[in-house]
């Protein structure tokens, strides 16, 4: 039989006179309030927590012997197990916690508040699966002695259809407080003061897990105090002000496998390191997937790592392998995607049509066949509820596992033939609107067509790069899905469309990719002059994006055979300036230059002018490979005069002079003419930024590293040649890029 409220009432007086306190003083040392001290001592309030009673023994130091006595005057026996229900206590604490250092360490310097200023309010946000229950679980274990008032824990149950009710969570934490039900307002919004006020004279943290709204969270929230809250949401709750918002991300890969090998047995073993990585990276780095796959690992004792990665490669498999018992990672991500709106389910479902990791809204509006302002909102909607990613200002992207969950709803809830069709329409805009964006760097246009009116910001040919730069992946994909759909002039006029545009990103191997597909789509055209040209576009992405200038060789020559089959003498020449290019990155310098010697004649009879005046400069790049700088002079000086004599378009001009004017610096710098080769590089830099090609730019940063270092200019010319190697390890110009390593190496050992 429990003990009278009013003799707990008289032992708790008399240990707190006998201290030498007074309520004012015990509640300051206690974290409990001196309303609700003097509510026990008067026998106003019921037998109190567990909780309650630490916190008092807490403050008035008492000894093991009086500790047990308060409890018997409480609760009737010396027991700790003794009272009334707990209310909101916390989960239980995972043992094998991992990570989120950088997180603990921003909420505990918010911790130990004061009592006059707001309350701090932390709120963990983020998608389903990422352990936001879990860390502010441990926030509250690892700051337990900060708060003598109690930790408490209530979950708002905020993706349920029906979430907790601000009125019953009120009453919860009321209750979890001490505060006697009888003195519990009857209105939400007395509860909210009563609330606060309580609040504000405990020292106390609270844990809101699984917030549905900001509506459901405000009225909860301490005004001031010394305590802390906790809330955690799949939303970001913008609406709420004067928060700390912690955006939790996956794991780190190393963070994933400790996680992993703590919860596995066979993930611990010294030869599964890399099947528990490749794991790790199939579950996303998601903690409730990691969680998912570990424990199935260690309920299977037959399995090792190896054969769990066997389960999670299959992608139309894996969402159904990281399922046990209870727990799942699509029911998580369902619960999310329950609170859509009609418009959003589509747009989500759809999305999973993108063949690239992120994305611009444009391709979103295509997909769904919507205005620009109306996707926008619905990508908000789908990144408020943790099922999108935004990246960096108006880019999105989905996690793995999430996209996964889209490619399922997407079959599940479109027919195969609507499903056919978005993808269709979403592959021929993005191809469309490259064509347009590459034009513009193309000889023929160099403009915006005039009755251009898509969805993207195309006016300048800097907007046109940086739209083709952030959706390659994009592009890239529809392109190979033009080509498996036979799509042979389209994939070509593409390819055809980004030539010139290719030089700004040549180090891309995917190039390779690009003019293998249209080299492929042409052959399979009736025009064969069209083929030609693009066997000697793959000839050039093979030595100078791929690196393989053997294969590149091989390719420009069956160019050339099939261009003399085919009387094209313009393409003549263009098949041997790529096999001289091919023949100078493979050593062979001296076949290069009579490549090069053939290529300009044939170019010149055809009427070739931009092929012409851009050889010549490779003439010159040649002649200071065989270390001839005098004759490399002549042809640069040359090539530049014939650059202003001819009717050369302006790219190939911009090209041909940056090209010229680099032979001419590293010439000048060959001869020991040191003053001039930097003269000539540093006003040939900014034509190479106009121009865009990391291989110009990597051969002016040489010459003007080697130029400054020989006139004693260590400390500008280190910069220089640290640049110069990182713009020509990735290109084609193998001996500029040893000779910088060279140079550099030279300084730093003198």
């Amino acid at each position: 039989m429990g003990g009278t409220v009013s003799g707990f009432g008289t032992h708790l007086r008399g240990l707190r006179q006998a201290a030498g306190l007074t309520m004012e003083q015990l509640a300051e040392s206690s974290g409990i309030s001196a309303r609700a001290i003097s509510d026990m001592e008067r026998g106003h309030s019921r037998a109190p927590q567990a909780r309650t009673l630490a916190a008092l023994a807490t403050g008035l130091q008492l000894g093991d012997e009086q500790v047990a006595a308060l409890r018997e005057a409480a609760y009737g026996q010396r027991t700790s197990s003794a009272g009334r229900p707990r209310i909101c206590e916390l989960p239980r604490p995972v043992g094998d916690f991992v990570g989120r250092t950088p997180e603990l360490m921003l909420v505990k310097q918010l911790a130990g508040g004061e009592p006059d200023r707001p309350a701090p309010v932390v709120v963990v946000h983020g998608q389903a699966g990422l352990g936001k229950t879990t860390l502010a679980v441990r926030i509250a274990e690892e700051l337990a002695g900060s708060f003598p008032g109690g930790r408490f824990y209530l979950d708002l149950r905020g993706t349920d259809p029906e979430p907790l009710e601000v009125g019953e969570a009120l009453l919860r934490l009321l209750r979890a407080l001490d505060v006697s039900p009888r003195r519990i307002a009857e209105t939400d919004e007395e509860r909210s003061s009563q609330l606060r006020a309580v609040l504000r004279d405990r020292r106390c943290l609270l844990v809101l897990d699984n917030a549905g709204s900001e509506a459901q969270v405000r009225p909860l929230l301490p005004a001031s105090g010394a305590g802390m809250t906790v809330v955690t949401s799949r939303r970001v709750l913008g609406g709420l002000e004067g928060v700390l918002r912690i955006a939790l991300e996956p794991l780190a890969p190393a963070e994933s496998a400790t996680l992993l090998r703590a919860i596995a047995e066979q993930a611990a073993v010294p030869d599964a390191g890399q099947a528990v990585d490749d794991v790790a990276r199939l579950c996303g780095h998601l903690p409730l997937a990691l969680r998912i796959a570990g424990t199935r690992l260690a309920t299977r004792p037959a399995w090792t790592a190896e054969h769990l990665r066997n389960r999670l490669a299959d992608a139309d498999r894996r969402l159904a392998v990281l399922a046990t018992g209870d727990l799942g990672v699509g029911a998580a991500f369902a619960l999310s995607h329950a609170q859509l709106s009609v418009g959003a389910r589509e747009l989500f479902r759809r999305l999973a049509h993108v063949p690239g990791v992120d994305f611009g809204a444009p391709v979103a509006a295509v997909l769904t066949g919507t205005g620009l302002a109306e996707v926008t909102d619905g990508l908000e909607e789908l990144v408020e509820l943790g099922l999108l990613q935004l990246e960096g200002f108006d880019r999105y992207r989905f996690h793995d596992l999430i996209r996964l969950f889209a490619e399922q709803r997407l079959r599940s809830e479109e027919a195969a033939g609507t499903r056919a069709t978005t993808e269709r329409r979403m592959t021929r805009w993005l191809l469309e609107t490259a064509i347009v964006a590459g034009r513009w760097f193309e000889p023929a246009y160099g403009s915006l067509p005039a009755d251009w009116a898509g969805l993207v910001p195309l006016a300048t040919l800097d907007e046109a790069g940086d739209w083709l730069l952030e959706e390659t992946g994009n592009w890239m994909g529809a392109l190979r899905a033009a080509a498996a759909d036979g799509q042979d002039q389209l994939v070509v006029d593409l390819a055809e469309a980004l030539h010139w545009y290719s030089d700004r990103t040549a180090r891309h191997a995917h190039w390779y990719d690009v003019y293998r597909l249209s080299r492929e789509a042409a052959a399979r055209l009736p025009d064969r002059h069209q083929e030609v040209t693009h066997i000697n576009y793959l000839a050039w992405a093979a030595t100078h994006c791929a690196r393989r200038p053997d294969e590149g060789a091989d390719i420009a020559m069956e160019g050339y055979r099939l261009a003399v089959e085919l009387g094209d003498v313009k393409e003549q020449a263009w098949a041997l300036r790529y096999a001289g290019d091919s023949w100078r990155n493979g050593g062979e310098a001296g076949r290069a230059l009579d490549a090069y010697l053939r290529a300009t004649t044939l170019a010149d009879a055809a009427g070739d002018h931009d092929g012409y005046v851009q050889t010549r400069s490779a003439i010159a790049m040649i002649l200071n490979i065989l270390g001839r700088p005098d004759e490399a002079m002549a042809e640069c000086e040359a090539a530049l005069r014939e650059i202003d004599a001819r009717p050369v378009a302006p790219r190939p001009a911009l090209s041909a002079r940056t090209s010229a004017r680099s032979a001419l610096a590293r010439a000048l710098a060959d001869a020991g003419r040191w003053p001039e080769a930097l003269r000539v590089a540093e006003q040939a830099m900014p034509m190479a930024a106009e121009f865009g090609y990391a291989g110009f730019l990597g051969q002016l940063h040489l010459t003007m590293g080697r130029a400054r270092a020989a006139l004693g200019l260590a400390e500008r010319a280190r910069p220089d040649l640290a640049r110069a190697v990182e713009l020509l390890e990735a290109g084609s110009f193998r001996g500029d890029e040893e000779l910088a390593q060279a140079a550099l190496r030279a300084l730093d050992a003198g």
